[in-house]
């Protein structure tokens, strides 16, 4: 049994994309592809896209600025930022950056990178500061701009990924209504999903070379992202679901990361939960990494589909190989 106040409630939602879009009919100009190519294949019909001299930081305070304004706090009250991200502004990390442009002076803040499975590994990395009474207001932001480590060559991954922020306010409650959650690591299948160091030799001085590099394009052996997905994301949900000692039958929304919609449909069809529970916005957004379930649970939580006490599963999967699930129930 949790002490007052140490429970978690997940209290507001917030999101953010670039107005800047990129269809399908666009990528085919671009590619060897077509509209229907991509959207039978992947449900993507467009993507949005950050300007070059667009900021992760900004896009991500925005979408935080709506999540706080929904959990009815002001920056200041926050003690916490978890910025969930592959694509920082500054490799140091850019949840500093959200604070400073936030205003909220009294919080502590921190990057954490687990790709597309971020959001979910967010989630329960925050729970951890609440359900020891240390900290009482959370602010998690899952934020990607995936565009600028897409190769617009390479047909087999350009038309999948776009930029967005999603965000949430987790706050300590007399209930706890995070239910149950289970996190997976597998490093074996690194290659299968990768943005790669890429270093060139520099001497420095006689006889003395280290690297000095980049990072390489994002590369994906699709066949096996969604073998592993098909499998492995059906199990872990189905762990948390157990943690919280729930049936599948008990769930009102299916939120899974956005990565194809052939992959959100085979997962419901094997968890036996039917296609109304599952919230998809990939059509409109594509794959967003960290940001994608945040941007899609702020939907449908503005939507009024999402309602106060409405039980979730939610699950993340992707690079590392990494894939973890959650569940709770929306609101206070």
């Amino acid at each position: 049994m949790n002490q007052l106040g140490t429970g978690i409630a997940i209290t507001g939602s917030g999101s953010a994309a670039s107005e800047v879009t990129l269809d399908n009919h666009q990528l085919s100009q671009m590619v060897d592809t077509s509209d229907e190519w991509i959207t039978t294949r992947t449900g993507i019909r467009q993507r949005h896209l950050v300007h070059a001299q667009g900021s992760l930081s900004e896009m991500a305070t925005g979408a935080a600025r709506n999540a706080i304004a929904m959990a009815g706090i002001a920056p200041d009250d926050l003690d916490m930022i978890i910025l969930a991200t592959s694509t920082p502004d500054d490799l140091f990390g850019s949840a500093n950056q959200v604070q400073a442009l936030l205003g909220a002076s009294k919080a502590v803040a921190f990057d954490i990178t687990a790709a597309c499975s971020g959001f979910v590994f967010g989630l329960a990395t925050a729970s951890q500061f609440i359900r020891t009474g240390v900290y009482q207001n959370v602010l998690l932001i899952g934020a990607d701009i995936l565009s600028r480590w897409v190769d617009w060559s390479d047909r087999s991954t350009c038309v999948l990924f776009g930029d967005g922020a999603g965000a949430v306010v987790l706050q300590g409650n007399q209930s706890d209504r995070l239910l149950g959650f289970a996190l997976c690591s597998d490093g074996t299948q690194n290659s299968c999903l990768q943005l790669a160091y890429k270093s060139q030799q520099q001497e420095i001085v006689k006889g003395l070379t280290v690297g000095k590099g980049t990072y390489q394009p994002i590369t994906m052996s699709g066949k096996e992202v969604y073998r592993f997905a098909v499998q492995k994301v059906p199990e872990v949900i189905e762990k948390a679901l157990f943690r919280a000692d729930l049936s599948t039958e008990q769930v009102d929304w299916l939120v899974l990361h956005q990565a194809n919609q052939r992959i959100l449909d085979a997962v419901a069809q094997r968890l036996k939960i039917p296609k109304h529970k599952v919230l998809s916005n990939l059509a409109q957004y594509g794959n967003t990494s960290a940001a994608s379930i945040p941007i899609v649970l702020d939907e449908a939580v503005r939507l009024e589909k999402i309602k106060s006490g409405d039980i979730i599963a939610t699950s993340g999967f992707g690079a590392g190989l990494t894939w973890g699930a959650a569940v709770f129930k929306w609101g206070r």
